[in-house]
């Protein structure tokens, strides 16, 4: 399935995105609007920004994988 026909499913998850230039980022995938998606990142402290990336910079999007069940408590 490409990227764009997965974002309907994706929005209000968190999400990483590759990026064309082989960079990527991750954070809550806010909506879309004109052509761009708007995503939710953390940026220190208590800080978060709502970025835009341009669909022609994204190159693939996929939603956070669950957490095991059985993960140690420390």
């Amino acid at each position: 399935m490409s990227w764009e026909n997965k974002i309907i499913y994706l929005i209000g998850q968190p999400v990483g995105i590759s990026l064309s230039n082989g960079q990527g980022t991750s954070g809550i995938l806010c909506g879309i609007s004109d052509k761009k998606l708007l995503i939710i990142e953390y940026l220190y402290q208590k800080t978060f920004a709502l970025k835009q990336y341009d669909f022609y910079v994204i190159q693939d999007i996929n939603g956070f994988p669950s957490c095991p069940n059985k993960l140690p408590l420390h």
